[in-house]
Formats: structure tokens, sequence, C-alpha cells
């Protein structure tokens, strides 16, 4: 439904967007996912036709961005992060409005604007002025926006940005309930949504695409790099000890148990195989500062892991520029 084909975006001799390639089937929910300043918001606009790539290739249901826009801008409904309203309309006026710009024919209209609303649940909020509305209702009016045209592939680019945590989880609620219909690609940094919404990530850092797959497969990336240990003695010592313990990449101190207890995760570099080794000189050193072992096991990491050693590894590279 949608394929992006190594796309490339530059500002004078900042790249935003470096070969970006990847796909969304039909019926998809795909979290496209990565840190402010990863060039998430500028690959968006590209996708929906409101940015012109440097180069590369994007098509939507097999029609080309550039050479079939109609076609192909108008299977899309793009929800831009910050959603031009106008606060002087009424909920209605405006879908009204906006479905007049986006083509749906008159005798067809009425029909789109109600559906709109019914889908986004802003029925009861029909004549009420947009500049009276809550964050989250106006979230909606932009949801109901690029619902009301009917399209197949819904984008949106940071759909819970400023809500409340009540808010946030009513406009997941509503993006849950659009993926029966829709084809969506929801653009965010919050691993949470991702988590709660979508069928797969693509993780994006710097414009390129680090990682993709489902939600298992990325948890599965860093499960056989990190083990637990739970130490009797004091947490700082331990974390010291395992940080000074070769391939220890990342020591992270989980919780103070009971009995002087200390839990500590530690992402493992190179390869699986070395890491057993790697396992057994930990437990030496530990043992060597006399912190009794507890516990040892390998531990499955969670999507913030994940998304962290694949974003969080190069700082100095981030420096060069950022791209929203």
């Amino acid at each position: 439904m949608i394929s992006v084909e190594k796309l490339h975006k530059s500002y004078g001799a900042f790249e935003a967007v470096r070969g970006l390639s990847f796909e969304v089937a039909k019926g998809e929910v795909v979290g496209f996912l990565g840190p402010n300043g990863a060039g998430k918001s500028t690959t968006l606009r590209i996708v929906a036709g409101f940015l012109g790539a440097t180069s590369g290739r994007v098509t939507i249901d097999g029609f080309d961005i550039v050479e079939r826009p109609l076609e192909a801008r108008g299977r899309i409904g793009y929800m831009p992060e910050s959603v031009p309203l106008y606060p002087e309309l009424r909920v209605r006026e405006y879908l009204t409005f906006r479905a007049e710009l986006k083509r749906v024919p008159r005798s067809r209209r009425a029909d789109a604007v109600r559906v709109a609303m019914e889908s986004t649940r802003l029925d009861d909020h029909a004549d009420v002025l947009i500049g009276k509305l809550s964050k989250g209702y106006r979230q909606r009016v932009g949801l109901a926006d690029a619902l009301v045209a009917s399209p197949p592939v819904l984008i949106l680019d940071e759909p819970t940005a400023g809500l409340d945590p009540n808010q946030i989880r009513e406009v997941r609620d509503l993006v849950r309930s659009l993926a029966a219909d829709h084809t969506i690609l929801l653009s965010t940094h919050i691993l949470s949504e991702v988590e709660a919404t979508c069928d797969r990530a693509l993780v994006i850092d710097r414009g390129r695409l680090v990682a993709h797959g489902s939600l298992e497969e990325l948890g599965r990336m860093r499960q056989a790099g990190m083990t637990r240990f739970v130490v009797r003695g004091d947490e700082a010592r331990a974390a010291e000890v395992l940080r000074g313990v070769e391939q220890a990449e990342r020591v992270k101190v989980r919780k103070s148990g009971a009995e002087g207890t200390a839990t500590l995760d530690v992402a493992w570099k190179g390869t699986a195989e070395g890491i057993p080794d790697a396992v057994e000189r930990a437990v030496a050193a530990l043992i060597a500062a006399q912190l009794a072992v507890r516990e040892v096991s390998p531990r499955k990491a969670s999507l913030e892991e994940v998304f962290a050693a694949l974003t969080e590894d190069d700082p100095a590279a981030r420096r060069g520029g950022e791209a929203a």
C-alpha cells in the first residue's frame, strides 16, 4: 500500500533523510519510531506529498506521488503534528469545508462528515466552536479531517503530542478502532504508543532506518545480549564491577530488594557466542569483590531498551544536525 524506495532529502549539506526504504502492507498499523530530530516528520511530509524529496520514490497503492499526485494523494489522509484548525468555525462547518477542498462530491459530503465525526466520537460536539474544544478534542478534529474523504491510507504524525494521559488513551483507542479499515503509518517517539497501537515498528535515527520488525522481533534483537544479575551487597559497587567487565556495554541498576540485594541488567557488546564467557567473567569479578551472586539469568529487552540501544550508540553523530 505504501512503498518508499531509497528516499533522500537534503537541506544544503545536511541530509535529513538518507537512503530510506520501507513498505507498509494493506491493513497494517506501523509505528514510525525515532528520537526527536531523527527525520520522522520530514519523511512523512514527503510520503504524504507535501514536501519534495531530493531523490527516491514513493508510491501509494501503486501510484507514484510525483508522477500521479492526484491519484496518490487522493488515497491518503494526512494528520500533521500541528493540525491547522480554524477556531472560529464549528466542528461540522470545518469538516464540511475540508470535505469540499478534498473534492468529496456535494451529494456525499454531509454523509462523509457525519461518518468522520462518528468514527472519531465527535458527533456530540458537531456544533461546538473549535476554539472552545480541549486539546484532545482538537486532535480528534484533525483525525476526522484525515478521514473525511474516506482514504484507505492514514499518515499520522505524533497524534498524541501534547495530550494528557487520559487524552492519549482516547486517541490510541480511536487509532486502534480505525485499523480494521485503513492502512496506518503512525509517527511517534513515545514507545508505549507503539506497543499499544502498532503491529510492527520502523526505527529511524539520523535519517536512516536502523531496525524494523514486529515488536517481539525487535525485542529479540537484544535478548541474547542482556543478562540480569541479582547480587547481595552494595549496588553501586556491583555496578562498578560489572562496568569493568570486558564486553559490558551498558549496566543499569533496576532495583534494590530485601536483605540487601540489588538487581542489575547488563547489555553486552559483540556476538552472542562470546556472551557466556563474558557472563562467567562477570560472576568471577563479583565474587572477587566479595559480592554474593544470588541469580544470573538472560532476559528479554523491553522496546525502550531496544530503542535506546539502536539510537544512542553514537551520540557524537547526532550533533552533526537535527531534522524533525
